[in-house]
């Protein structure tokens, strides 16, 4: 406005006059406090009303002023007020919805918390469910195998009444059988009054009848040390019994046709005499025959042997005896239906079986882990086969069932691998050699088996008898018949020499962590013996050859060291007498035997030694 531009300007004007460096406050006019001194030290001249006036629009005009400041600074305080209350309800908005999805969060985690609770719970009952359902299971299998052991019990103790009332029928039966067998043999001692008048000797009749009675008292002073009789005594006195009762029968045979011979003798005595009584004068005697078996010279051939001798032929019968017998013993585990003891057969049979398999020249340290694993089979200790243990204990008849296994497949294992691979002869040997010293029973069992096989081992030729089958025979001789058909002579060759080589090399090996104290089992002196025999019969073509050619490079190293000047006595005698009889008989096609057999023994002849057999087994290898 213009009064307001001339206020502005008197109030320039005032400050640039004298009286404008007047020094005042603002604030005296609102206290009512007199004027300020000014700073200069002239006396203040009073104003005049215009200036009044003027200071006093100033103030009023101040005054204004700073009422409105007063009245922008409240509004600004009630504005900052608001925003301050507006800020803190927000904040606390804002904290009430954090509270509330903290609770919110806590009350989520307690039901998650409750949940995982409730979902443990119920797993532990369920768990809880199925151990009690599993606890029930074990229970009644429990229970069943509890009645079953009862059963098995009762069983057994109903096993051993009868077993034990057999028992007493067996006794009293071999008391009855040993009265018949002195009865039969008081009747070959009454025989001896035939001695002098039939001029007949008895001796080996009344010798063995005293053995046979020998044995059943034998059996029967056993069974009152052990209990009760087993049906093999039984059977052994039964079979012995009718050996004495063929005996007797025998007797009277040889005693009835030695009357008979005498009466004839007797009759043609009394007709020659008469005869002589009547002629006077007789024609000359008639030119005497020669005996049988003559040369034109007269000399009588010195023929060898056919059969085999009396005591091997009853060493040969006594082995098949106690192998029948095996067999026997075991029948009931072989035609079991039980899948239990089929189980228990297999596994037994696996156990006896795989280890002979695993025989070989690899290293001496896997030959005596298969060794100890046989052994304690036998021993009856638990072995591990096909993932489990198996043992003789789980089964009565196990025992005979894995002895009889077992040598089976030593002997088939020298029918087979010794006849293709002649290196393999000495592993399996040493093994059967160290078995056999520990369960002779096993070495028994062995020597059967090879003998039916293979039965020059023994040696023995059997004969064939009048009404036998051709397919019967060869099978007796060793060949495999199969559909009628024979095998080829070849392949029956190799089969016998593996087996003769397997032989041969068990009478000369021992296990060398044995005992030495001990004497092998079936040593040298059996080889001596086969080979003193098989030179005492008669050749057979292309078969005796290739034995003695086989059993003498395998076994001829040791029987030379063993019997020095005697065996080369013994293989002089082979070239000049026996080469002869061999090649007599052998055809021009089967000469390759006899070719073989001699050019080795004439080079072991010409170096005075016999060569160490390729594959004997060296203290090298026992390290290894």
């Amino acid at each position: 406005m213009p009064s307001e531009g001339r206020c502005w300007e008197t109030l320039q004007a005032l400050r640039s006059s004298d009286k404008g460096r007047l020094c005042y406050h603002r604030d005296w006019l609102l206290r009512g406090e007199g004027k300020h001194k000014s700073q200069y030290t002239e006396p203040m001249v009073l104003q005049s009303s215009r200036g009044i006036k003027v200071e006093g629009c100033i103030r009023m005009y101040e005054l204004v002023h700073r009422m409105r400041g007063t009245e922008g600074l409240r509004q600004w305080q009630e504005e900052q007020e608001r925003k301050v209350r507006a800020l803190s309800e927000m904040a606390s908005e804002q904290l009430k919805r954090f509270d509330e999805r903290k609770e919110l969060k806590q009350h989520k985690e307690f039901q998650d918390l409750r949940e995982v609770m409730e979902k443990s719970t119920r797993e532990a009952l369920g768990h809880q469910e199925k151990l009690k359902a599993e606890h029930r299971h074990r229970a009644k299998i429990l229970n069943l195998k509890l009645r079953e052991a009862e059963q098995q019990r009762l069983k057994q103790v109903e096993q051993e009444r009868l077993r034990k009332e057999e028992g007493q029928i067996r006794l009293r039966s071999l008391y009855a059988l040993q009265e018949e067998v002195l009865h039969l043999n008081q009747q070959l001692d009454t025989s001896e009054q035939h001695r002098d008048t039939l001029k007949f000797d008895l001796s080996a009749f009344r010798t063995r009848g005293n053995q046979l009675c020998s044995l059943v008292s034998g059996i029967i002073r056993a069974t009152s040390e052990n209990g009760f009789p087993t049906a093999e005594d039984q059977a052994v006195a039964e079979r012995a019994l009718q050996e004495m009762r063929d005996l007797l029968t025998s007797l009277q045979q040889e005693i009835a046709r030695a009357c008979e011979d005498k009466r004839r003798q007797d009759e043609e005595a009394a007709q020659e005499k008469q005869q002589e009584s009547k002629m006077q004068q007789g024609p000359e005697a008639p030119r005497e025959t020669p005996a049988p078996n003559q040369g034109p010279g007269g000399k009588q051939n010195e023929d060898l042997q056919v059969k085999v001798q009396d005591s091997t032929m009853q060493w040969y019968q006594q082995l098949q005896e106690a192998s029948n017998q095996c067999v026997l013993a075991f029948e009931e585990l072989t035609n079991s239906k039980d899948s239990q003891a089929k189980k228990i057969k297999m596994d037994l049979q696996k156990a006896a079986t795989i280890p002979v398999s695993q025989i070989s020249t690899i290293a001496g340290s896997k030959l005596k882990e298969i060794f100890d694993k046989i052994h304690s089979l036998l021993s009856g200790k638990p072995v591990q086969c096909g993932g489990h243990s198996v043992s003789v204990t789980l089964n009565p008849q196990g025992l005979d069932f894995v002895q009889y296994k077992l040598a089976e497949k030593f002997v088939k294992q020298g029918e087979e691998e010794v006849a293709s691979h002649h290196e393999a002869a000495f592993p399996i040997a040493v093994v059967a050699s160290g078995i056999w010293e520990l369960h002779p029973r096993v070495g028994d069992l062995i020597l059967a088996h090879l003998h039916r096989k293979c039965p020059y081992s023994v040696p023995f030729y059997p004969a064939f008898k009048e009404g036998m089958a051709l397919e019967d025979y060869q099978r007796m001789l060793g060949y495999q018949v199969k559909d009628s058909k024979v095998e080829q002579q070849d392949n029956f060759l190799k089969r016998m020499s593996g087996m003769i080589r397997l032989y041969a090399a068990i009478i000369q090996l021992r296990w060398p962590y044995g005992s030495r104290q001990e004497i092998h089992p079936h040593g040298l002196s059996h080889g001596w013996r086969w080979l003193a025999q098989i030179l005492n019969m008669e050749p057979l073509s292309d078969v005796t050859a290739t034995l003695l050619f086989d059993f003498l490079e395998v076994c001829g190293n040791a029987l030379m060291k063993q019997y020095q000047v005697q065996f080369w006595k013994m293989i002089l005698l082979i070239k000049e007498d026996y080469f002869p009889r061999i090649e007599a008989i052998t055809s021009s096609g089967q000469m390759g035997s006899f070719i073989r057999l001699k050019q080795f023994l004439e080079k072991c002849l010409q170096r005075q030694e016999i060569p160490v057999p390729k594959g004997f087994l060296t203290s090298s290898f026992w390290r290894s």
